[in-house]
């Protein structure tokens, strides 16, 4: 495999990561950080981009994938996570958000005179989005040739246009940031970062990637691991670059108005830049970046189920992703997002840790009390923060929680974590003096 081919695939990747809230988060953030926007924009940088690199370095590097790095805190709790995080990127929250969004923006703004009622026009349009994306993955072979080579490309430029023509011609300076930047902007963006989802989407992309680089006749441990890397940063640059961009486009339309979310920011800014021909083309943007990612989950989750499940087939698994996206989506966005924000403030944390740990697994010797000590302490804190999120606080409860340090600025599971990592290494040593720490199967690659 040569660097082209690995370029390509770097670029599939990058199509698979880019959907819905990649488009929407970036300019919300903007617009609210003002002249904190480079602190906030490197906070969310760090979550999303940086970590998803981190998680497909670590899936690359085992056998089996999420599923290995799991089942270091527990065999059961290896099965359960993976099966909670592929269904939340996928049929659940993660597939239905990006279908909404492509409708939101690829259709909605184009049909105001239409007297149909919005529902209708919704199942019309999931219908037809969801057939394409049932048969596009039936052929996962083909996915580099129609994302990497093809969409992907097509997809940068469009946003290169956009993007460019903003900077030359919006000229208002950046104001001072909202209420929620002005101070620990960094931090905030960092928490901003979580609501694309692609750290819990480089848990389920990495099989992808290694079957893609199977595929192609890369078969040597090694070079797997290396050529995930390299298809890995070249997505991670990408994305970095368009967060950047965008991020900037939405701080300068802060002097043009004030606007709800992401899509309201980059629909005036699109219809000041180039009139209707902006409107035209950010739909195709999102429809874009909405429909690949949601192909790579597919394919995801087909690749997966397929393989724990050896009496069903992939064909099957995908015709019933793509069914229950299809049912789901049609609930509408606002639905769909006041669901899977509280749950990705209890999924993030989780995943952060359980990949950290994976990393410095060789230092405490891979025992699986030090896995379950710093898991469970996240664990409390983050499902904690997702009930507040969802509206179920105690004050008794939110008072305790509130007075750990970094609960400010929504990291309060950090030292939780550290210190029940501490304290199983602790248990650890003293329930086996004279002996090597437990080790748990580690496959690595």
């Amino acid at each position: 495999m040569n660097k082209k081919d690995t370029f390509f695939v770097g670029l599939m990747l990058f199509s698979m990561f880019f959907g819905a809230g990649n488009l929407i988060f970036p300019p919300y953030l903007g617009m609210g950080a003002g002249t904190s926007f480079w602190p906030a924009i490197i906070g969310f940088i760090l979550t999303g981009v940086g970590l998803p690199l981190i998680v497909l370095i670590a899936i690359a590097r085992v056998k089996d994938g999420v599923n290995t790095l799991g089942s270091r805190v527990h065999p059961w709790f290896g099965v359960i996570f993976t099966i909670v995080v592929y269904l939340s990127i996928g049929p659940f929250f993660g597939i239905p958000r990006n279908a909404n969004v492509a409708f939101e923006m690829g259709i909605k703004p184009f049909i105001g005179s239409v007297s149909l009622n919005q529902s209708i026009l919704l199942f019309g349009f999931t219908f037809v989005f969801f057939l394409l994306v049932y048969l596009l993955s039936l052929n996962p072979t083909k996915v580099v040739d129609y994302m990497g080579r093809i969409i992907t490309p097509v997809l940068l430029v469009s946003i290169v246009v956009l993007c460019v023509t903003g900077f030359v011609k919006l000229n208002q300076p950046l104001k001072a940031p909202t209420e929620n930047y002005q101070s620990a902007s960094l931090f905030k963006g960092f928490i901003d970062g979580y609501s694309t989802m692609d750290a819990l989407a480089a848990l389920a992309f990495g099989i992808v990637i290694l079957t893609t680089l199977k595929q192609k006749g890369v078969q040597d441990k090694r070079k797997l691991t290396q050529y995930t890397i390299k298809a890995g940063f070249v997505a991670g640059i990408a994305l970095a670059l368009v967060y950047v961009t965008i991020g900037f486009l939405g701080a300068k339309m802060a002097g043009y108005g004030t606007f709800d979310n992401g899509t309201a920011i980059l629909s005036k800014a699109s219809t000041i830049l180039l009139g209707n021909a902006g409107k035209v083309l950010l739909g195709g943007i999102f429809t874009l970046a909405c429909f690949t990612t949601c192909v790579g989950l597919t394919i995801a989750c087909g690749q997966y189920f397929s393989k724990i499940v050896s009496k069903v087939s992939y064909r099957v698994v995908v015709t019933l992703t793509t069914l229950v996206s299809f049912l789901i989506a049609n609930l509408g966005l606002n639905e769909i997002i006041s669901v899977s924000v509280p749950f990705l403030v209890m999924a993030y944390p989780l995943t952060i840790v359980l990949v950290t740990l994976a990393f410095f697994h060789r230092f405490f010797g891979g025992s699986r009390k030090v896995y379950a000590g710093a898991m469970l302490l996240t664990g409390i804190v983050s499902v904690n923060d997702g009930l507040q999120m969802f509206g179920l606080k105690w004050s008794l409860i939110e008072s305790f929680f509130g007075h750990f340090p970094l609960a400010s600025v929504g990291l309060g599971w950090v030292i939780p974590a550290i210190a029940g990592g501490v304290a199983g290494f602790i248990v650890e040593k003293v329930s086996r003096p004279s002996s090597t720490p437990e080790k748990v199967k580690t496959n690595e690659m």
